[in-house]
């Protein structure tokens, strides 16, 4: 078996590239395995390889395996070819891709395509963080549907008061220039936007003694007990010297605009997926398109999502 050549830098070269099976199958098995192929289930490094099956046979626990094994991949039908240009297509579509249009580009159904980019988000996810330090901003905003678009069936059920009533609460933090010399984000979805709840999220991400930013929320203001704490009210002004949450505003316009312009409806059960996407794509945004598919490449081993986890079935029957 071939050794995978270097990544592809362009959506075109990554289509071309991937459609060959065997590419494919070094390409991952490299990723997966770059000091050598191992099983899976006991780690042995002694294996035969079965040529017409695309699979190997452990020679210690005698159980065969496939490179989609322990993977975002495994139990899918489809074969490699589709999964790496569909992987390459959501890491470097700017305002996402749509399961119709990426059922379209593969000649799957959009049913398909829906749970493959919920699989593909699932290795977008950042498991573990540092605490952030130095600067911090720290905002809130609400993701739903506007009620004069909403049939009047679906406004009744929805909205029993004003402001944000019947929208999902998202709370963001954005470290300013952090190691790298670029800001990052975590976006998270809360229950509501109360002292108990946002307090103890900053707490958890935000080192002690940080310089926090934030707007006039009434819930930050126990914060100034554990951080150096400055407050801008949007009523007044939108930035007063580096006293602003712009960057974290900012990241909001574009995880809205990829929800309103490309996915146009996402249920709150899913919203988290989609925050773990745009929170990938803008904190890898400084990277070549080839290095940011490969960063989301690396990360399908050992994360494995059934579709009845993904519809929830698996909660309602436990």
């Amino acid at each position: 078996m071939e050794s995978a050549r270097q990544a592809p830098t362009t959506l075109l070269e990554a289509v071309r590239y991937f459609a060959d099976e065997e590419v494919c199958l070094a390409f991952v098995a490299n990723l997966r395995w770059p000091d050598g192929i191992k099983c899976p289930r006991c780690n042995s490094e002694r294996h035969s390889f079965l040529s017409t099956r695309r699979i190997w046979k452990c020679l210690d626990c005698r159980k065969q395996f496939s490179v989609k094994v322990g993977t975002i991949v495994e139990g899918s039908p489809l074969s490699l070819d589709k999964w790496l240009p569909a992987l390459w297509m959501i890491a470097n579509c700017k305002n996402g891709i749509s399961s119709y249009e990426l059922a379209r580009a593969l000649g799957v159904t959009q049913k398909t395509a829906w749970f493959m980019l919920h699989r593909i988000r699932l290795a977008m996810q950042t498991e573990s963080f540092g605490m952030f330090g130095g600067e911090v901003e720290v905002d809130e905003t609400f993701i739903g549907g506007r009620a004069r678009f909403m049939h009047k069936n679906k406004r009744r059920e929805k909205i029993k008061g004003t402001g944000p009533m019947g929208k999902a609460a998202v709370m963001g933090l954005l470290e300013r220039h952090g190691e790298d010399g670029h800001s990052t984000v975590r976006a998270k979805v809360v229950p509501n936007t109360r002292k108990k709840t946002l307090g103890p999220h900053v707490r958890e991400h935000v080192e002690p003694g940080a310089a926090v930013f934030t707007d006039a929320l009434p819930s930050y203001n126990d914060l100034s007990a554990d951080y150096v704490h400055q407050v801008i009210d949007h009523a007044e002004s939108y930035a007063e010297g580096r006293v602003h949450t712009n960057g974290m505003e900012n990241f909001w316009s574009l995880l809205k605009r990829a929800i309103k312009g490309t996915y146009v409806s996402v249920e709150p059960f899913h919203l988290f997926r989609y925050l773990d996407e745009q929170s990938f794509r803008f904190n890898t945004r400084t990277l070549p398109d080839g290095v940011r598919f490969i960063r989301v490449a690396a990360r399908i081993v050992e994360k494995r999502l059934t579709y009845a986890e993904l519809i929830g079935e698996e909660c309602q029957t436990a």
